[in-house]
């Protein structure tokens, strides 16, 4: 190491907060764009996949259970009980495989978001916090997209 290159380190690293950017700096790289979008696909992704899973017996049969929730509690306007079951059990099915794919990740994060918007204002109003921290996560994969990591990227849909 020459004489300019140490005085420039020591210098870089005495400036106030010179140690701060340089951590700042690599915790830049790591949360890429691409990790952020993987860790989002993944995180909304299972927790819909786990709460379409209590919805069904066996692999797609809506439970009795799902259809008197959605009856009793969960009762959303302009759809009938056991057409809102069967919609909202496979949707949550159908857009976490896509969303873990990446495969029209801005379609599913959108449609997921269209459920947790009729789930905020029809079915648990109280519940904002839940429901703003899944909806930050699905804006953030409408907003950009499933990353360089997705099936999306590798057809070229945007």
């Amino acid at each position: 190491m020459n004489r300019t290159m140490s005085a420039t380190t020591a210098t870089r690293g005495s400036r106030p907060g010179g140690h701060w950017r340089q951590i700042c700096g690599r915790l830049e790289r790591w949360g890429s764009d691409t990790v952020l979008a993987l860790i989002a696909r993944f995180a909304i992704a299972g927790i819909f996949w786990t709460s379409g899973r209590t919805k069904v017996d066996g692999w797609l049969t809506v439970s009795d259970g799902a259809r008197a929730l959605f009856a009793d509690e969960y009762r959303v306007p302009l759809l009938p009980p056991e057409l809102a079951a069967h919609l909202a059990a496979y949707a949550e099915h159908l857009f976490p495989i896509l969303l873990v794919l990446g495969l029209l990740t801005r379609v599913s994060a959108l449609a997921l978001l269209g459920m947790t918007t009729v789930i905020q204002v029809f079915v648990y109003p109280d519940a904002w916090p839940t429901h703003l921290s899944w909806a930050g996560l699905l804006a953030l994969l409408v907003a950009r997209g499933g990353g360089s990591v997705s099936v999306d990227r590798l057809l070229g849909i945007r």
